[in-house]
């Protein structure tokens, strides 16, 4: 299976270029799945549910949020209703909406998209740990889905790591979102699990990850409340990891990153 996922999409300009770029990527790259972080797409802050649509128009398979989950209040009737937009696993029991989302593909198989959130130095949800293990008890790499995908929406490194090793070889890819920085860490663990700490932003690096420069900027110098931060509106990069499972295990051949149009070194994975 050829998996695209893509990090956090930030205001306008980064949902922009992910919406453009899905299309050609499916085609170039033979994509199977694209799982897709929109929780910044609104504004820098949630996502929309005409924003949610026009991405899986684009070709998204499933969308994947965190901890602005609920900034747009508009989305908790429209996630309740769309199986293909998941939150975080971990949050309390009554949460609206589902961790986790089994997609049927074009070719008949099945894919199982997990979103979990960290607790270091983020909001104190209930185990990530625990809750995927639960999650992942009801399904088998290779045996009832022929991918599982997790989407880590943390902080720490140290977290992300911890992790992926602890779940290494039940799920071919482990990728961190929320930093909106894209690491160098990729790899396929010796598990099989393919795994890279941060999948990076799609949106406008001349910025404050995202956010406009002289607003975020400020924050720092002043320590004080100002202007709402609003998102960067120049040339956005795409940016995102690449993975080809084995057909038969499940388990990660390869992983490359990507990173296309914008201000970043460009890198597109081998089709």
């Amino acid at each position: 299976m050829r998996i695209l996922f893509l990090g956090d999409l930030v205001g306008r300009a980064g949902r922009d270029a992910a919406a453009a770029a899905i299309p050609g990527l499916r085609d170039a790259l033979r994509l199977d799945l694209v799982v897709v972080n929109a929780e910044n797409a609104s504004h820098g802050f949630g996502l929309a549910p005409d924003m949610a649509r026009a991405l899986f128009e684009a070709g998204a398979d499933v969308l994947t949020l965190g901890n602005h989950a609920w900034d747009r209040r508009e989305i908790i009737p429209y996630i309740a209703e769309t199986p293909r937009l998941i939150r975080p696993a971990n949050f309390p029991p009554g949460t609206p909406g589902a961790g986790s989302a089994l997609v049927k593909l074009a070719d008949g198989r099945s894919a199982l998209v997990v979103n979990v959130m960290g607790r270091l130095y983020m909001d104190p949800l209930d185990c990530p740990f625990r809750a995927t293990a639960e999650v992942l008890s009801r399904h088998r790499l290779g045996g009832t889905v022929a991918a599982i995908v997790i989407d880590f929406h943390a902080e720490a490194t140290s977290e992300k790591m911890a992790f992926a090793h602890s779940f290494d070889g039940a799920a071919s890819l482990v990728v961190g979102t929320h930093t909106h920085c894209p690491s160098a860490d990729h790899q396929v663990l010796p598990g099989g699990t393919a795994f890279m700490s941060d999948a990076g932003m799609c949106g406008d690096y001349d910025s404050v990850i995202g956010m406009a420069k002289d607003g975020a900027g400020q924050r720092f110098w002043r320590k004080m409340p100002g202007e709402r931060l609003a998102p960067a509106d120049g040339p956005a990069t795409v940016c995102g990891v690449f993975v080809e499972t084995d057909p038969a295990t499940g388990l990660a051949r390869r992983i490359e990153p990507l990173r296309m149009g914008g201000r970043l070194s460009q890198a597109m994975p081998a089709a």
